[in-house]
């Protein structure tokens, strides 16, 4: 058992150790220079069907200092007071327009449209794209702009504190920082602009215009689920840079709101990450291998301690349990983590990788992923992923 022991610590310890050395390098955005001058950001949010979300949104994005701002929202065809909400507020303060999204071209995915609408509406030299979900601190434009600066980046993005209310959110929702930050070598991907090491939450995005119509911004993905991959990646593509900060102290975010949104919203994004087929199969065994294995073989080591021999076993198998957790309760101090997500981590683990596979034997089946109503479009399939959208035309 020692042998399964050792490989167990080996996956449990290498992400442990780039999301502790990652934890330096994903810093904050810094506070602007006082003689910078204020930034001129277009804060850019697509809607559909948000009426819970679309009032709270616009009046934290308008709480903004130290930065000249205009607010767009993206109606996109919804069936509630969303775009009802919108204009009373626009009514009242002239820095928020509604922007009516035509309909849905073939080959977009809703989303991807209605922030490219948004961005043709800009008229800021840099453009913030929001989730309806975000609430912005008031000084969120003017930090996430100074990082830009700081950084000479064309774009760049970060996770915002996640908001989680049930177990199935606090288990599940969390895991988005031990992915990033326990896989991607954020050191190497800022001294190189290697598309495969570009990576950003969708929730958030800030880029420099110029450089966002240069490489086609959404238009260039426009096919995808997960513009938070595949964005950065379409910049890095065109030569340009992006970067991550830490966007726990400038925007919030409750992405998910019962079990069965957190069971299809991560299903949804699965599909052109972890779930996509070349990642599947190693993504299983390295998240078992080094999530869930070091604790039953913790537990089987304690058994057998006893035994002539064991305890060197129980020894390795609490240091591989002890690297194992040590993400989730870093996390949790860092970015305000709940502690049942954290405690329970083997099994978030567990139902993240159940997620995964449920999502690529529905692609397998020839089931959609759907979102607000839409499916993607069905030229996304095996083996396309990568290539653009212009090129399948």
């Amino acid at each position: 058992m020692l042998g399964l022991i050792l490989t167990s610590l080996l996956f449990a310890a290498l992400p442990a150790w780039l999301f502790r050395s990652n934890l330096r390098a994903y810093a904050p955005p810094p506070r602007p220079l006082p003689s910078g001058g204020p930034p001129a950001c277009s804060i850019l949010i697509p809607a559909r069907n948000e009426e819970d979300a679309i009032g709270e949104a616009v009046a934290a994005a308008l709480e903004n200092r130290g930065a000249e701002i205009e607010i767009l929202v993206a109606d996109d065809h919804s069936a509630d007071r969303t775009a009802e909400i919108v204009r009373a507020i626009a009514e009242q303060d002239p820095r928020v327009r509604l922007v009516a999204v035509p309909d849905l071209p073939a080959g977009w995915c809703g989303k991807m449209h209605a922030c490219w609408v948004l961005a043709a509406e800009a008229r800021h030299p840099l453009l913030l794209f929001v989730d309806a979900d975000v609430r912005l601190a008031p000084d969120a434009v003017s930090r996430m702009a100074a990082f830009l600066s700081v950084t000479d980046s064309d774009l760049a993005s970060g996770i915002p504190r996640q908001v989680t209310l049930g177990l199935m959110e606090q288990l599940l929702v969390p895991l988005i920082h031990f992915i990033l930050l326990g896989f991607l070598p954020i050191r190497r991907m800022r001294r190189s602009r290697d598309p495969s090491l570009g990576a950003g939450c969708g929730q958030v995005f800030i880029v420099r215009a110029r450089a966002y119509r240069a490489c086609g911004g959404h238009s260039a993905v426009r096919s995808t689920l997960h513009d938070g991959l595949k964005l950065p990646r379409a910049f890095r593509a065109s030569g340009l840079s992006t970067d991550l900060f830490d966007a726990t102290d400038v925007a919030s975010c409750r992405m998910y709101r019962s079990p069965a949104e957190v069971w299809l919203g991560l299903a949804r994004n699965a599909r052109e990450a972890l779930a996509s087929p070349a990642l599947i199969v190693p993504t299983t065994l390295v998240l078992l291998g080094g999530q869930v294995l070091p604790i039953l073989l913790l537990v089987m080591s304690a058994l057998t301690a006893s035994r002539p021999g064991r305890c060197v076993e129980l020894a390795m198998a609490s240091v591989a349990t002890a690297c194992a957790y040590y993400p989730r309760l870093a996390g949790l101090v860092r970015f305000r983590q709940p502690v049942a997500g954290a405690l329970l981590h083997p099994l978030g683990v567990l139902l993240l990788v159940a997620i995964q596979w449920f999502s690529i034997l529905r692609r397998l089946m020839g089931r959609p992923a759907t979102w607000r109503g839409r499916s993607e479009p069905s030229a996304v399939t095996f083996g396309l992923e990568s290539i653009k959208p212009e090129a399948r035309a």
